[in-house]
């Protein structure tokens, strides 16, 4: 019998584009979002950072639970995806984007924020001076600068997403082929007592983890996040 089965290999080859798609997603939203934040004065700005920190400390079971009313039939995103032709987003791998988006988005945002309020404002304000204008001091100044931050960001995202269960098992179910990523099929393994099957699987995301928190450590200046 091989080690890993056509639905580990499955399973595996969804988990992967289910967290690139995702993490691709997240920079590009969380970028505004992290900027606003290190450079608010507005007193929205804790209200809208501990929204941004809830899944941190929600189960995630609280979190798929509430996505999927609002994407059912009955929610306000559920009618509105029907309404634009798109169909019901539970059960499927975009509402296991939407709900992995949610669920990693302060994984994505915090160290974007930390990194954008590290660079300071002296190097915004001599572009300035320099007659740069808002968007050339963003991309020419401040995302370089930034780029440690956008690493960790990426990296955190990408694995946290690959690691997800509770959400994506409220969000997407079981199908094979559809929704049923690497976290997934090592619980279908483990129900079946099937522990050779889940041993590999897992032992898989323990070294996965373990390849992340080196990469991090490696690519930060100084060993630490940003």
């Amino acid at each position: 019998m091989p080690l890993l089965s056509p639905e580990d290999w499955s399973a595996i080859r969804l988990t992967l584009e289910l967290a690139g798609i995702t993490t691709v997603l997240l920079l590009v939203l969380c970028t505004p979002i992290a900027w606003w934040l290190a450079h608010t004065p507005s007193r929205w700005r804790g209200p809208v950072g501990a929204v941004v920190a809830l899944p941190l400390v929600l189960p995630p079971t609280v979190i798929g639970f509430y996505l999927l009313v609002l994407m059912g039939p009955s929610g306000p995103v559920g009618r509105l995806t029907e309404s634009l032709g798109w169909g019901r987003l539970p059960f499927t791998f975009w509402g296991l984007v939407v709900g992995s988006i949610v669920y990693s988005l302060p994984f994505a945002v915090q160290p974007l924020q930390r990194a954008f309020e590290s660079m300071g404002r002296r190097p915004l304000e001599v572009a300035a001076a320099l007659g740069a204008g808002p968007l050339d001091r963003f991309f020419t100044v401040a995302l370089p600068l930034a780029r440690p931050g956008f690493i960790t960001a990426a990296v955190l995202s990408f694995a946290h997403t690959v690691g997800e269960f509770g959400v994506v098992l409220m969000l997407g179910g079981n199908i094979p082929g559809k929704t049923r990523v690497v976290s997934v099929q090592i619980y279908d393994h483990v129900e079946a007592m099937e522990y050779a099957q889940a041993h590999w699987l897992a032992g898989g995301m323990v070294a996965f983890a373990f390849v992340v928190l080196m990469a991090l450590h490696w690519l930060q200046p100084k060993g630490r996040l940003q």
